[in-house]
Parts: C-alpha cells; sequence; structure tokens
C-alpha cells in the first residue's frame, strides 16, 4: 500500500488549515545534522538509539572508558587503583575489537567523525 499520497494529502491540509505558520524556527536554517558522517547505512539505526536514548555499544565503551580514567585519576586507593586499571584495559580491549570487528577504522565516514567523537567525549 503507498502512504505517500495520502501523507503529501495530509500535508496539503495542515498547510491549508496554517498549522505550520507559528512553528518555532520558522524562516530559520535547520540545524546540521549531528550524524552527517556517519555511513548511510548505519545512520538510521544510530538516529534511532539516540531518540531512545541509548548508545551504540562502542560509544558506550567510549564514555566508560573516560569514567573510568577520572576514577583512576581521582582515587587515592592503590587496591581500588588496580580494580579500576583492569577494568580500563578490558574496555580498552572490548573497543579495539569491536573496532576492528566493524573495521570503521577504514572508511572515509570513520574518519571524518573521529574528531567529533573525540571532542565530544574530551580525548
Amino acid at each position: 500500500m503507498d502512504f505517500g499520497h495520502i501523507i503529501e494529502e495530509k500535508i496539503k491540509q495542515s498547510i491549508d488549515r496554517g498549522d505550520f505558520d507559528h512553528l518555532p524556527g520558522k524562516g530559520k536554517p535547520l540545524p546540521k545534522d549531528e550524524l552527517a558522517y556517519v555511513p548511510d547505512d548505519l545512520r538510521n539505526s544510530y538516529r534511532v538509539l539516540k531518540n531512545a536514548n541509548m548508545l551504540p555499544e562502542e560509544m558506550q565503551i567510549k564514555k566508560d572508558i573516560v569514567h573510568l580514567e577520572d576514577l583512576l585519576v581521582r582515587c587515592d586507593d592503590p587496591e581500588q587503583q588496580s580494580d579500576f586499571q583492569h577494568q580500563l584495559s578490558e574496555k580498552r580491549i572490548r573497543f579495539n575489537l569491536l573496532m576492528e570487528k566493524r573495521k570503521m577504522q577504514q572508511t572515509g565516514a570513520f574518519r571524518q567523525y573521529q574528531g567529533s567523537i573525540h571532542r565530544k567525549f574530551g580525548f
């Protein structure tokens, strides 16, 4: 079933009623897409995850790495430091395995997006 025609008709009806006349940001450019440099085959999946307040596994691991590094710097207990260091090593290994498996570091899109990732997580 083709919903395109129905959707177009609903949009035209809304325009005729003036439903779009007083929207916030009217007449201003659209914001830049944060996921513009994510490969096309991953972009929609990432957008769904983002809208559901979920991170892709590699981003969650990166976030965990940053958190563990912060804990390690602030920790005074040598035993706890050792535990944090062990967890940090495991997270880094897991991240590297994921990246190797997905071969993301070989794509041009990843290299372009990598700077944004590092800035967002403070690397």
